[in-house]
């Protein structure tokens, strides 16, 4: 008898193993395909990113989901995104959460807390307050429970900081800043610079150079030096400022439809999850090089001048900060609650690690300084 509940059981296993077999056979043979609506041009070396992640997808799964990444603009503009995701209008897209600041303000301070959320943290105490100090928790509520939306969301793509940016003519101060008008990201961050007294005008990448090209903005910035050099900013402008505040951490997301996520298998959405994650360390690594590249060849191929940016921005772009998003938290539960974690996370991690950094600047300054001229 027990051999023969033995040989039961035996059977049994070897069906289950065979059911499995074959409904994998099937999987692999008619893949997932998804399409993936981006909000940046395919010449962005953060489309080539998403291209990698795609990739790495295709492999750790073998080959049961493929992602097609489409240029901005392929179906829906970039501002209407989340929209089409929503709606299944296609299976997923990538932009920041600040593109959905006009749904809810809170949006913007999980991609680009601005100024560090008034309160210094960096990109990397940035991610670290997604990944450990609550901040991931609140971005799915930001989607399921805020917006109300039927996407996923995962967080692919640390790039900041951005740089304050192209001006048509040198600003050594506060003061001629203001006298230009400036493309900035929408939402708060827009809010900011006009609390600042800069007239702030908000448009997708690819109206960039066509409104400057018009005059229809003096001033503009994009993402960073790779993608601005892409972009072909340097053709329209030759003072170029280094070091924003706006978003001196940005981190770019991909939603996908949450109908299509559902009915992926549980390994399958793990694998993405995992693929998502090494997208953030690619982009880290890809982003230094990749950025240094290119302001090597501003410099020298387009005589771009690289200009620090005044002193006294800095000041002034924290303090108007904080006057937007204190006016926010006054007005909506759950911006204060993201805001409140985030500025609580700060007063642990932003005094130890801004040590650390000073580390890094000291000593990147020391080796530039032995140089030979």
């Amino acid at each position: 008898m027990k051999h023969s509940g033995f040989a039961r059981a035996a059977v049994a296993v070897g069906a289950f193993v065979i059911a499995c077999a074959t409904a994998h056979a099937q999987t692999a043979s008619s893949p997932v395909r998804m399409r993936i609506q981006t909000a940046v041009p395919s010449a962005s070396i953060y489309f080539e990113l998403l291209k990698k992640m795609g990739d790495r997808i295709d492999r750790m799964s073998g080959g049961r989901v493929k992602m097609e990444m489409l240029p901005d603009g392929a179906v829906v503009p970039a501002f209407e995104i989340l929209d089409a995701v929503d709606k299944g209008i296609v299976d997923g897209g990538y932009a920041w959460t600040h593109y959905w600041s006009g749904k809810h303000p809170a949006a913007g301070l999980f991609s680009n807390p601005m100024a560090g959320a008034g309160v210094g943290l960096d990109q990397l105490s940035h991610v670290a307050w997604i990944f450990e100090g609550g901040g991931y928790d609140l971005y799915r509520r930001l989607y399921s429970d805020v917006l109300k939306v039927n996407v996923e969301p995962l967080f692919v793509q640390p790039m900041g900081p951005d740089p304050l940016g192209w001006f048509k003519t040198p600003i050594a101060s506060v003061a001629d800043f203001k006298k230009m008008k400036y493309r900035s990201p929408p939402g708060i961050t827009g809010e900011i610079f006009k609390e600042m007294g800069v007239a702030a005008v908000a448009m997708p990448g690819g109206d960039i150079v066509p409104g400057a090209q018009r005059g229809v903005i003096d001033a503009a910035e994009w993402i960073g030096p790779a993608d601005d050099l892409n972009l072909g900013l340097q053709t329209i402008w030759k003072h170029y400022y280094l070091q924003g505040l706006h978003q001196s951490t940005d981190i770019g997301e991909v939603l996908i439809n949450k109908t299509v996520w559902n009915r992926l298998s549980p390994d399958l959405q793990e694998i993405i999850r995992t693929a998502a994650m090494a997208s953030m360390t690619e982009t880290y690594t890809y982003n230094v090089y990749k950025n240094a590249q290119a302001i090597v060849r501003l410099r020298n191929e387009f005589k771009v001048q690289i200009h620090d940016t005044p002193k006294d921005f800095f000041p002034e772009f924290v303090r108007a900060t904080n006057v937007v998003l204190d006016r926010y938290a006054g007005r909506d539960a759950f911006f204060k609650q993201v805001l409140d974690s985030q500025r609580n996370f700060a007063r642990t991690v932003v005094p130890y690690w801004t040590k650390i950094l000073d580390l890094y600047s000291n000593l990147g300054n020391a080796a530039l300084a032995s140089q030979p001229k």
